[in-house]
């Protein structure tokens, strides 16, 4: 048996001459012996030759010994695709129902490294550039895609002519894999994105164009499915008609109540993740000038019996979502600031608090600047809200 990290190691050393070169050989790695494999195995083994090792060696390998943080099912129920992947938070809730991801693509660079990191695989890149024929067949596919205007929805002759606008993008892979079921996720804001011209073209596309039965998407709330966070993301549901399948019902809320007390560091953190008094007082007079206009805006302090505001890209995500912790004994600056740090204890809340708040398990490795990890939890879907609704699903399907 060989350790993954052995030869992760071991190609990394040597010249790479392709930009999806890694994602072709981890996608071979993860899907040897199955029938997924025969997708990778061509390029994957070119790559590797180029590198100058033999393809007799990988052969050869009986089996590979995972050791990633959440290494894929042996005994797999059901396949899924990870479109607009991320960091995995879409991965992680079906891979715990029992799924094997058997592709992932993004484009973000600094997300696939934490991607790979945790799973073992590297994501291909632009989904713009991906073949729907080389992506392997699968029961259910996932994406997150990014909310665009659809201006040129209404005049065009078939997918070919929406190239770019990244829906379509999923679309012609639905088209030609037709997989049993899709689950979509996306801001509350596409419901009436474009004068609600968005939510139609998507959904007329899914049922008319693709023959998927699709109930009404739904907006659920992280909050409701015990995470400490007021975070409303919509999804969308498809069932190929194939499957029989024409009545869902989206999960009910869990009982269980989780706030910000349950999920905060147990030990003192750094002083970096402390406001200086410059900092705190400018915050403080941008927050006072709204006040006077009459507007919400402005930082705010979550109790430690609250919950969270949702965790978003930008500074306000952080703003939004400050404590209050008088554990800190050291008060010696770690980064250069103006001022000194505040003897309030009010801090930003750390990257491994935004990733229980978005509910990926300890054991998953932010292995990034904070600035990155911000930015990647900030994108990322809330993993207990997506296991809820694949839950349903997958019982829908019967997998």
């Amino acid at each position: 048996m060989i350790p993954y990290t052995d030869l992760r190691r071991k190609w990394r050393t040597l010249p790479a001459k392709s930009g999806d070169r890694e994602a072709y050989i981890t996608h071979y790695l993860q899907s040897k012996g199955t029938e997924s494999s025969r997708y990778f195995i061509k390029q994957a083994f070119e790559y590797l030759g180029e590198m100058g090792v033999e393809p007799k060696e990988i052969r050869k390998i009986r089996q590979i010994a995972w050791d990633v943080p959440f290494a894929p099912p042996v005994r797999p129920l059901f396949n899924f695709i990870d479109l607009f992947c991320g960091i995995g938070g879409f991965r992680m809730a079906f891979q715990t129902l029992g799924g094997r991801c058997v592709f992932s693509s993004d484009i973000d660079l600094y997300a696939k490294k934490t991607y790979e990191f945790n799973f073992g695989e590297v994501p291909f890149g632009d989904i713009c550039d991906v073949d729907e024929k080389n992506v392997p067949n699968h029961d259910i596919l996932l994406a997150g895609f990014p909310c665009q205007a659809f201006s040129i929805a209404g005049r065009r002759a078939g997918f070919e002519d929406v190239r770019g606008i990244l829906f379509f993008e999923v679309a012609r892979i639905i088209k030609e894999k037709k997989p049993k079921a899709v689950v979509l996720e996306n801001v509350k804001g596409l419901l009436s994105h474009n004068k609600g011209k968005t939510i139609e073209t998507i959904l007329k596309t899914l049922r008319n164009e693709l023959d998927y039965f699709v109930p009404e998407p739904q907006v659920l709330n992280a909050r409701n499915f015990g995470l400490a966070q007021n975070r409303e993301r919509v999804f969308i549901v498809g069932f190929h008609k194939s499957t029989g399948v024409n009545e869902f019902e989206y999960p009910n809320p869990w009982k269980e109540e989780v706030v910000f007390s349950d999920i905060r560091e147990e030990m003192e953190v750094s002083t970096k993740y402390y406001l200086s008094t410059s900092y705190l007082q400018s915050l403080r007079e941008h927050k006072a000038r709204h006040v006077d206009k009459g507007n919400g805006f402005g930082f705010q302090i979550i109790p430690n019996d609250g919950v969270a505001n949702a965790v978003v890209v930008g500074g306000m995500g952080r703003e939004r979502n400050l404590i209050v912790d008088t554990r800190l004994t050291d008060f010696t600056p770690k980064t250069n600031i103006k001022g000194e740090v505040n003897r309030e204890g009010i801090r930003k809340m750390t990257p491994r608090e935004w990733a229980r708040l978005q509910g990926f398990p300890d054991k998953f490795q932010i292995a990034v600047s904070d600035a990155q990890a911000y930015k990647q939890l900030g994108n990322s879907v809330a993993v207990n809200a997506v296991k809820a609704v694949g839950k349903s699903v997958v019982d829908r399907l019967g997998l």
